[in-house]
């Protein structure tokens, strides 16, 4: 394949924007997801990124700002798991299915009385390649506040993911830290509706983090490799979408995918040999 050839999709308008969403929308995934996964939050972020639908439908009808609707609809989701999870013997992975199933389905109902030229599809299922300005001026407005909220404030989120007792003896504000990192999940989710759309967004905020964990030994480092990782992916799946003449968002999914695979594979490669080192040698 010729140079010439390999340059082709950023020689179009379209997919420079597709290009640029991408890399916007990378940053606040990625390390959003490395405290996520932390954390043990990966189910919430498929939670609040299915449960925003009702809010998008409603805010349609409505005539409202559709991320408004999505915002509101996501913080009611976060907020409503966490009062049952303090109110209830059910453990939080269950409340969560529930609670995101239910809203996830309210949307959908909703979504036969909404006005078919509002073309809500792409809310679902992405639409990198109708991109225009007001959606990257959205994704990186409310990517950049996320990242600068993010970078702040690690050390404090880190130490809440770990063990929040030590984090509120240390006199850290604990519920600050739960709910601010959830309205900075929601706001995260708004931002890559343009991208990925609602469905495939969960992959955004997991498998960046995921790849990461497996690959680092230090926190800072993970929030660096999961950027990079996160870039890289969302680059070559729309490159990869223009020539194999598919939608980017699947294929973006499908490369963190396969890179995870990889990193996994790798991560049984290193301790393999390090079993193997620490064997004793027969006589």
């Amino acid at each position: 394949m010729s140079l010439e050839t390999l340059l082709v999709p950023f020689q179009f308008p379209f997919m420079q924007n597709a290009f640029l969403i991408g890399l916007l929308v990378a940053v606040p995934t990625a390390l959003l997801s490395c405290f996520l996964v932390l954390k043990g939050w990966a189910l919430m972020g498929d939670a609040v990124s299915h449960a925003v639908l009702p809010g998008i439908v409603l805010a349609s009808l409505l005539g409202l700002p559709l991320i408004a609707g999505a915002f509101v609809a996501g913080m009611a989701c976060a907020t409503a798991i966490g009062w049952l999870d303090e109110n209830s013997r059910i453990k939080r992975d269950t409340l969560t299915g529930v609670v995101f199933s239910g809203l996830f389905a309210l949307g959908l109902l909703l979504y036969r009385f909404a006005d078919p030229s509002q073309h809500l599809d792409h809310i679902l299922f992405g639409n990198m390649l109708g991109v225009g300005r007001p959606d990257l001026w959205t994704a990186g407005l409310i990517g950049g506040g996320v990242t600068l909220a993010l970078l702040v404030s690690w050390r404090d989120l880190l130490l809440h993911a770990f063990d929040p007792a030590q984090a509120r003896a240390s006199g850290l504000r604990v519920g600050l830290l739960h709910y601010g990192l959830l309205t900075v999940l929601s706001l995260t989710v708004i931002a890559t509706l343009s991208a990925t759309g609602l469905i495939l967004a969960v992959g955004l905020l997991i498998a960046p983090g995921a790849i990461a964990f497996l690959l680092t030994r230090r926190f800072s480092a993970m929030l660096i490799v999961a950027v990079l990782v996160c870039a890289g992916a969302m680059t070559l799946g729309t490159w990869l979408s223009f020539h194999l003449d598919s939608a980017p968002a699947p294929t973006i999914i499908l490369v963190l995918t396969g890179v995870f695979l990889l990193a996994f594979a790798t991560r049984l490669w290193r301790n393999h040999k390090v079993e193997s080192k620490e064997l004793p040698k027969s006589t």
